[in-house]
């Protein structure tokens, strides 16, 4: 559990604002949103390879955005251009 030690002369809002911060940072909330129902063992593992398949896919996705973005020009024309220049 996060603990926040509230400095001399702090404000009560800027003590509860670094907890919330440190909640978050520590996953508190999504730990207990995740332990709230019982889950089957074969719907955790289900649910853990879509994680697994979605991070795969946005792993893919950055790296052909980066690929795309800034590369050595392709030896193919632009589809559409029948121009050599």
């Amino acid at each position: 559990m996060p603990s926040v030690r509230v400095r001399e002369n702090e404000y009560f809002d800027a003590a509860l604002r670094r907890f919330k911060r440190a909640c978050e940072k520590a996953g508190v909330l999504t730990e207990l949103r995740r332990r709230e129902f019982y889950e089957k063992p074969t719907q955790e593992r289900k649910r853990k390879k879509a994680a697994a398949v979605k991070r795969h896919l946005k792993r893919l996705s950055r790296e052909n955005m980066r690929g795309a973005g800034g590369g050595a020009p392709s030896s193919a024309p632009p589809a559409g251009s029948s121009r050599p220049y």
